[in-house]
């Protein structure tokens, strides 16, 4: 794939995992949960971090919700788990940083929205969480929402815009204003006393065009690590097809250092489903590599069977199973590539373009697989076990090609 040539930003460090400059970009998520809920954000943050979540972030909305969070940090702690916890403030953030002092040390990163910091004395409000900020040495995401953009702010430049001779459409100004939010926010921020290198700035928008505008504006005027991501996504498969075309469009021109998908679950659904989302989005585009990747033909009516489905399936799901001991074992493995194919017309290409391919006989065709590996014939399977054969050859595969890190000898 083509190397593409990131913007440059400074390095914020949040929780000991580095966001900008050339390092990967992050994935995050957030949890659902009522905060105050210990065990039930406990769970859902571990879990969270199990699928990949590299930052998460849980709502802080009241003073249950802030005395529960260095509890859940406690509890995750003593199960091994490590991620970065971030706190959501709207409204009340100055407030509840105030008057929990094991909150505003406890978490990773505060993440405060320019439009609600507070009702009245709106910057006095906000100078008292980047305070709190400087005093313990945390990071501060300014994330600039579309749905609650700084109404003072936006009404200025409308009335600017009306004065000129040739006013700019209504929408222009609004995404001019989400910019000029995160800069005046971020200038005021440093006045404060927080580090340059302290500032993540974001500008979400929840239709795709004017998430690539706006981010389009923003990144030539600053160099602060930049967060992505629509702020309301949506469900299934439309959250995921516009996450995927609004973040690709931006990542491919080197814009974004850290990516949500806010994807809406089905009642009782997976939250951890917008990890995998987001982690498809960048292994896709060859950003990062997260578990190996399974090319599968969509069948045709060559394959009138559905064994190289059920094939297709049992191999992903596998793969699945097997990558958080492989990770640790075999590293490098994630960015294997594996070819499970349905029929001799694009099936031997295919699989011998992958690592370790297999190319199974479509309909009327001579019952045999060739497996290839690293581009050569390696064996032709046949018979009911092709399936339990090519696992086993997967998995010498993966023991021969990615070993495991020998321990360091100490004297």
């Amino acid at each position: 794939m083509p190397i593409i040539e990131r913007r440059r930003a400074v390095t914020a460090q949040v929780g000991g995992v580095p966001i900008g400059s050339a390092h990967p970009i992050v994935v995050q998520s957030m949890t659902n949960t009522d905060t105050a809920d210990v065990a039930a954000t406990t769970e859902q943050v571990a879990a969270l971090a199990a699928a990949g979540s590299e930052l998460v972030r849980v709502t802080v909305n009241s003073d249950a919700a802030a005395a529960a969070v260095p509890e859940v940090a406690e509890r995750l702690a003593d199960r091994g788990v490590t991620v970065p916890i971030i706190g959501d403030f709207h409204y009340n953030g100055h407030l509840l940083l105030a008057r929990h002092e094991s909150l505003a040390a406890t978490l990773a990163k505060y993440r405060i929205n320019p439009g609600n910091v507070g009702a009245r004395r709106r910057d006095e409000n906000f100078r008292t969480i980047v305070d709190i900020a400087v005093a313990h040495d945390k990071p501060v995401r300014i994330g600039v929402n579309w749905g609650s953009l700084d109404k003072s702010l936006l009404t200025e430049l409308m009335d600017e815009n009306a004065r000129r001779s040739t006013p700019f459409s209504a929408r222009d100004v609004t995404l001019h204003a989400m910019v000029e939010s995160a800069m005046r926010s971020a200038e005021l921020a440093e006045e404060g006393g927080l580090a340059h290198d302290r500032i993540i700035l974001s500008v979400k928008m929840s239709q795709v065009q004017d998430l690539v505008d706006v981010y389009r504006q923003l990144a030539p005027r600053s160099d602060h690590p930049l967060h992505l991501g629509l702020t309301e996504a949506g469900m299934g498969a439309k959250g995921i097809v516009a996450s995927a075309a609004g973040l690709a469009i931006l990542l491919q021109e080197g814009i974004g250092d850290t990516i949500r998908v806010s994807l809406t679950p089905a009642p009782g659904g997976d939250r951890a489903e917008e990890v995998r989302v987001a982690q498809q989005i960048l292994q896709a585009m060859g950003l990062r590599s997260f578990m190996p990747q399974v090319t599968a033909c969509p069948g045709c009516g060559r394959t009138t069977s559905t064994f190289f489905q059920e094939m297709a399936e049992k191999i992903q799901a596998y793969l699945h199973a097997q990558i958080p001991d492989w990770r640790e074992h075999h590293p490098g493995v994630e960015e294997m590539r594996v070819a499970v194919m349905g029929c001799v017309v694009n099936g031997p290409g295919e699989s011998k373009h992958a690592n370790i391919g297999i190319s199974l006989p479509g309909t009327f065709e001579e019952p045999k697989a060739p497996v290839y590996v690293d581009g050569k014939l390696s064996v032709t399977l046949k018979g009911d076990r092709i399936v339990d054969e090519f696992i086993e050859i997967l998995e010498e595969y993966v023991g021969r090609t990615y070993p495991t890190p020998r321990e360091p000898v100490t004297s």
